[in-house]
């Protein structure tokens, strides 16, 4: 029986039944957090290169989060998936090679964490629209 509640909740969260956030609530989660990363490398006094891919990583999350819902959406919610991904990706590389490149260990760690938020985000979205909209 207990196998059988598993299995059942195992293939409901495959099938992204079970992930907590909608995509309206994922895109106000980034439309927030994205002016926030803009801002702290200004306020926690990062290089120059690091300070430019925080603010590029941050305006590109925004313009990403502007599409997320709504009737003007350009961007499928699979293809945001996709480059919600990619942005992730590129926030933990770039702050790996930030933190060994520049020995700027602070900005390379929340670069880092930015990438794994962002996939943490992800990986609990459920990347679907309500018929219609």
């Amino acid at each position: 029986m207990i196998a059988l509640t598993l299995k059942t909740h195992i293939r409901s969260y495959s099938e992204g039944t079970m992930r907590a956030i909608s995509l309206p609530l994922h895109g106000a989660l980034e439309m927030l957090a994205a002016p926030a990363i803009m801002a702290t490398p200004f306020v926690l006094g990062f290089g120059q290169a690091a300070t430019v891919i925080t603010v590029l990583i941050g305006a590109l999350l925004l313009g990403l989060s502007l599409q997320a819902d709504g009737p003007g959406r350009v961007v499928p919610p699979s293809a945001h998936a996709g480059f919600d991904l990619s942005l992730a990706t590129a926030g933990l590389a770039a702050g790996l090679a930030i933190g060994f490149s520049t020995g700027e260990w602070v900005a390379g760690a929340f670069l880092v964490g930015i990438g794994a938020a962002q996939v943490a985000l992800t990986a609990l979205t459920r990347f679907t629209v309500a018929r219609g909209a």
